[in-house]
């Protein structure tokens, strides 16, 4: 993970000018990090690879699995999974991703992410709120940036049928 942070470090730290008319543009037409870092295929084979041990760990471990996308955060940043959350077994995957990366730097990011995951697998048909629970249960009960835990997060989401609200306060 060291290695692949390295080379992505570089591409997580340049600056975007939002002042530049054509800024959404221009960031909507870059190449995809892992590939601008020629590192595609170590990153996904590394991420499925984690993605199996923190469904079949201890809890340390799986705390030890969070520090270390806290850690290498590039990584984290450019981290994702090559489909689409439209079966069951695939929603649980993206779950577990949203569980390792403990809503990263912004609850606010990872309410909009888990949202789209859980409209889009709705969308393909997926009973959602068993998976949201089955990932919420390997999740951090550590309510990081004061808007809730990431298990809360996902439980919230499974038990309305709409996204997962914004919590404020501890």
């Amino acid at each position: 993970m060291m290695e692949l942070e390295e080379g992505l470090l570089p591409i997580a730290r340049r600056p975007v000018d939002i002042t530049d008319p054509n800024w959404i543009r221009r960031l909507q037409e870059a190449s995809h990090p892992l590939d601008e870092a020629g590192v595609r295929g170590d990153a996904e084979a590394l991420l499925e690879a984690v993605i199996d041990e923190y469904q079949n760990c201890l809890p340390d471990t799986r705390q030890a699995i969070r520090q270390l996308f806290t850690k290498y955060n590039a990584f984290s940043w450019a981290a994702a999974l090559p489909y689409a959350p439209i079966t069951q077994a695939s929603f649980l995957r993206h779950l577990v991703l949203f569980s390792i990366k403990d809503q990263g730097k912004d609850t606010r990011d990872a309410i909009l992410w888990l949202r789209d995951l859980c409209h889009t697998a709705a969308a393909a048909g997926v009973l959602t709120a068993p998976i949201l629970e089955q990932a919420a249960a390997l999740s951090s009960d550590e309510n990081r940036y004061g808007m809730g835990s990431t298990k809360r997060l996902l439980l919230n989401a499974g038990s309305s049928s709409g996204p997962p609200p914004v919590q404020s306060g501890p």
